[in-house]
């Protein structure tokens, strides 16, 4: 199955080459799929991306996240550590449109985030900003089981 996204975004051969290419490298970065899954529901849900939501909760299950797991994830957190800093950078780099404070970054850094794992995390948040506005501008048809937002923090 091609998700409806990757349909809509080969509407122009660049977008879709730039989001498959950036998708496969964080795919096979340090941070793990759960990880990537957490980061996902965190800003499809301040996003308020239902097509997302939806593909990263089906995507999630399938990375082994619990449940409970994708409600925390939803509401911007996890309950290990270092995927909690994860999923919290990304927030932080939705709110303050990709400026964290130094508190914010040493508070990664401490939780066990290296340096190129923040790197990552801005990556995944970005390729999750892409799709997410992509999906919205497009009002992309769900083709995974359907989740709505509502749950998480307010953007």
């Amino acid at each position: 199955m091609i998700p409806n996204v990757f349909r809509v975004a080969a509407q122009s051969p660049a977008a879709l080459e730039g989001l498959l290419s950036l998708n496969g490298a964080v795919a096979h970065g340090s941070l793990g799929p759960k990880v990537r899954e957490q980061i996902a529901l965190a800003v499809a849900e301040t996003n308020h991306c239902d097509y997302c939501l939806s593909a990263h909760t089906f995507l999630g299950k399938h990375a082994g996240l619990s449940d409970a797991d994708i409600a925390r994830a939803r509401q911007g957190r996890a309950a290990d550590l270092k995927a909690d800093a994860a999923v919290r950078l990304a927030q932080s780099l939705l709110e303050s449109r990709g400026h964290p404070s130094d508190a914010e970054l040493a508070a990664a850094r401490q939780a066990g985030l290296n340096d190129g794992e923040i790197v990552e995390v801005v990556a995944i948040t970005a390729l999750n900003v892409l799709t997410n506005t992509l999906s919205g501008v497009a009002e992309t048809d769900i083709d995974f089981p359907v989740v709505r937002s509502g749950i998480g923090v307010a953007a």
